[in-house]
């Protein structure tokens, strides 16, 4: 593309999910509807079968040039018009007659975008599925693999890098309920007519809207005014903008995780030809999850002007028409892409056990410090005393650049608090892991369903 602009021309979304929301596709979906409508109106005998088997037939960009649909809008100055009237020129004359009958534009529009949410979510919900089942790999195959918690950026006590992919996998499985609930409000269309009264459509309207409905796999929206209730389109940017940050979340851990000073995972590098940096020829950057941060947080974007759309004077205004052809197709088209990355990322993913071990080693024993003071306790010290002199001891270890074992031997001579044995125990991350281990178990049972 010579002059393309959109980075989704040419560098972000898959071809697949793109193609939904191409020209060619839209005008598909939007005859699709029209094909429909003239199918209810035969049912109810408004018209002839055979003009309905003639609308139904030609309703297909194989009859239809989009070249001749956007001539007839210049001239129109309205998209629908320009596809109704093509439509019109392609049938026989006794059938074209009864094209987009009684409907009002976005009857068609509005349906159609349900059409497209349907195809679009579909990928979107087996992308959420592939990525879930790669985490629980990761949690299975990494349920012993030990490395130290972090909190405020810091140091805490020992986890597993397993429970740490288990709680991605859940968060994604629960991103995935949401997406089946949220499709059962918005899969919806409308055939209302310009307030919702259907007044066009005759004495058969409810049925005609039931009809083309049903043919079209949808749900009927129960009051609609000229178009479909706004809130539908917001529950759906609302998950797509939480699927969005939890790919942002996990992006952002294996960003931090694979920082020089942690190096415990890292994304995959083709060394053969793949470039980090035009300066730098060591650079080997996360550069897959940095893409997904970015576009995570483009992605939200959208979801301030989702909301102010919904709020239209009376009956309907244009002001949501001309936002709703950048958010639908750029949301959707964008959350697929960076769930789909993040999926090659965890595919893919470089995990280091022997530099998180190193990394607990290199702490010197202080995210023990917990165990020691849970050790104390059970020996009957009180939890408040234990505390505070593993506070003193931690602080100590620091300033003396010594390890906790040290400084606590020094202190146990004097107070005689632990045997050696005790001591060995509670300083041995394995043993405490609480219940990593089983929390795993449980996790990949759940999903493994």
């Amino acid at each position: 593309m010579e002059n393309a602009v959109c980075p989704l021309d040419f560098r972000y979304g898959r071809e697949e999910v793109k193609e939904i929301f191409g020209e060619k596709c839209r005008l598909q979906f939007l005859l699709d509807v029209e094909a429909a409508l003239a199918r209810a109106h035969a049912k109810v005998g408004n018209i002839p079968q055979s003009a309905a088997d003639e609308i139904s037939k030609k309703a297909s960009i194989k009859y239809i040039d989009i070249e001749r649909v956007k001539e007839i809008e210049i001239e129109t100055k309205h998209d629908v018009m320009a596809v109704t009237r093509a439509l019109s020129e392609v049938c026989r004359k006794d059938a074209g007659k009864y094209v987009h009958l009684g409907a009002t534009s976005y009857d068609i529009v509005d349906t159609a975008n349900a059409l497209q949410f349907a195809a679009a979510t579909s990928y979107i919900q087996r992308g959420l599925k592939d990525l879930r089942r790669a985490l629980v790999d990761l949690a299975k195959r990494h349920k012993n693999t030990i490395m130290l918690g972090r909190t405020h950026g810091q140091q805490t006590i020992p986890i597993t890098f397993g429970l740490k992919m288990a709680g991605f996998a859940m968060e994604v499985d629960r991103h995935m309920e949401r997406m089946h609930e949220c499709k059962s409000r918005l899969l919806v269309g409308k055939l209302s007519g310009a307030v919702g009264t259907g007044a066009a459509l005759g004495k058969h309207a409810l049925k005609l809207q039931e009809i083309m409905l049903r043919d079209l796999k949808l749900g009927v929206e129960d009051v609609s005014t000229q178009i479909v209730a706004r809130d539908r389109y917001n529950e759906l940017l609302g998950v797509l903008c939480n699927i969005a940050t939890s790919m942002e979340k996990f992006a952002t851990e294996i960003r931090n995780l694979q920082r020089d000073e942690i190096g415990e995972v890292a994304e995959a590098f083709e060394a053969k030809r793949q470039v980090g940096s035009s300066t730098m020829p060591h650079k080997r950057n996360p550069i897959t999850c940095e893409q997904i941060c970015g576009l995570a947080r483009v992605t939200r974007g959208f979801i301030t002007p989702t909301f102010e759309n919904s709020i239209q004077w009376h009956e309907r205004d244009l002001c949501n028409s001309a936002g709703e052809r950048f958010i639908l197709p750029h949301s959707l088209i964008l959350t697929d892409w960076i769930v789909f990355q993040m999926n090659n990322v965890f595919m893919n993913l470089r995990v280091f056990p022997e530099r998180m071990k190193k990394n607990i080693e290199v702490s010197k024993g202080l995210p023990m410090a917990e165990s020691l003071m849970t050790k104390l306790i059970e020996n009957e010290l009180g939890r408040g005393e234990a505390h505070e002199l593993m506070r003193k001891l931690s602080l100590k270890a620091i300033e003396k650049n010594k390890s906790l074992k040290e400084v606590f031997l020094e202190e146990n001579k004097r107070l005689k608090l632990l045997t050696s044995g005790e001591i060995d125990e509670a300083l041995d991350s394995e043993n405490y892991l609480g219940a990593s281990k089983q929390i795993v178990e449980r996790v990949v049972k759940k999903l493994e369903r």
